[in-house]
């Protein structure tokens, strides 16, 4: 009698891909708490966390800037041709600054920093593994997770909330530009719907989804490149690289916008 393979049969290559889930599942559950681990492990590498805060937040700014001001204008612009129809062109400071403080500021922070800063650790991690030199830190009884990477979690979630409240500010200075400047809207009205809608409950929602987006973005950019080995999609060498890096941004991405319903849902 043949031996069924895993390749052979339908059902054992269902388990096997389930196995394998769970395994990566776990990897990663355990990569998230040995980084947390390492935050509180001496001496502590502060250079490297003002390295990556540096990289993270500053490098991040002109890519937030003009994400924040186009979002912001066209705000304005669409908000203004929707509330003109119903004479309450007033409300629009309140109708761009909620929209940017609870919504579009978190989210579209989070996905421009996966995109530009979360693809360059997943491939700078995934280049060290393959390359051996995590493999020579751990030879060396140094721990990596304090070496390089709970540096990045720090960093990212001190980082990622302040590009968040400049992209809140830049966006409502941009809908200003579009709504008052270019179509007319009464400067004090649109400040004062703005004053007056926006409650501290708002603000904490856009907080709290900031600090979770940071997590989420290192864990997973992070945590695919550390485990750039096991990845069994991946390949081999630097083909292993891009398409983890690639797998990063994805995943990290769809995160953000999966965590943004639930928590919206949660604590609206």
């Amino acid at each position: 009698m043949e031996r069924l393979t895993s390749t052979s049969n339908p059902i054992a290559r269902l388990g096997d891909t389930g196995l394998y889930i769970l395994a990566d599942l776990g990897r990663m559950a355990l990569f998230l708490i040995y980084s947390f681990r390492g935050l509180f492990r001496r001496p502590f590498r502060f250079a490297e966390l003002i390295k990556q805060i540096h990289f993270i937040g500053a490098g991040s700014f002109l890519v937030i800037f003009f994400t924040a001001i186009s979002t912001g204008m066209v705000l304005g612009l669409q908000g203004y041709y929707s509330l003109h129809k119903f004479g309450a062109e007033g409300m629009l400071g309140s109708a761009v600054s909620l929209t940017l403080i609870m919504e579009l500021g978190p989210v579209l922070t989070a996905l421009m920093v996966a995109g530009r800063a979360g693809s360059a650790m997943c491939a700078e991690l995934g280049i060290m593994r393959i390359s051996e030199q995590i493999d020579a830190l751990e030879c060396m009884a140094i721990d990596p997770f304090r070496f390089f990477i709970s540096p990045k979690f720090l960093a990212a979630i001190i980082s990622i909330p302040l590009l968040t409240a400049l992209f809140d500010v830049i966006g409502i200075a941009g809908g200003y530009i579009s709504g008052v400047t270019l179509m007319g809207v009464n400067p004090g009205s649109y400040l004062d719907g703005m004053r007056t809608s926006v409650t501290n409950h708002d603000i904490q929602l856009g907080i709290i989804k900031s600090f979770v987006f940071a997590l989420l973005v290192v864990w997973i950019c992070s945590g695919r490149g550390y485990f750039v080995r096991e990845i069994r999609s991946a390949g081999f060498g630097a083909e292993s690289v891009s398409k983890v890096t690639t797998q990063a941004v994805v995943f990290s991405s769809i995160s953000v916008l999966i965590f943004d319903y639930l928590l919206t849902a949660i604590l609206l």
